[in-house]
């Protein structure tokens, strides 16, 4: 399964539309907190993650992630182009930090990568 982290539901139904297209299983969260409460961290391949999250943000979330037995694979999604926000995520290990709006297909790459 792939969780969708954002607090904007446009965006949420518009991410979780497009990685269902391409085979996935998609499970959506307004929140971090939503998603750490869910129960399904361990059904979850891959996190798309948006870095700007009420209450928990996005960085804060990924330490928690991966931090984990079994670490998460992550893509970032962010509305805000922070050079080094965006370093400082990658470095710590995730797949991809895509500005939105962004290409469909640099983020189902990103997926692919991700869930090798």
């Amino acid at each position: 399964m792939v969780a969708i982290v954002d607090d904007d539901e446009l965006f949420r139904r518009s991410v979780e539309r497009l990685v269902g297209s391409a085979g996935f299983k998609v499970q959506t969260f307004g929140s971090a907190e939503d998603f750490l409460e869910s129960g399904n961290l361990d059904g979850t391949a891959c996190a798309i993650l948006d870095m700007q999250l009420p209450g928990l943000n996005g960085f804060d979330l990924q330490r928690r992630l991966i931090a984990r037995p079994r670490p998460m694979p992550i893509v970032f999604v962010s509305a805000h182009e922070d050079a080094v926000m965006r370093a400082k995520t990658l470095r710590a290990g995730a797949i991809a930090f895509l500005k939105k709006p962004f290409d469909d297909n640099a983020l189902l790459d990103a997926l692919h990568r991700a869930i090798k």
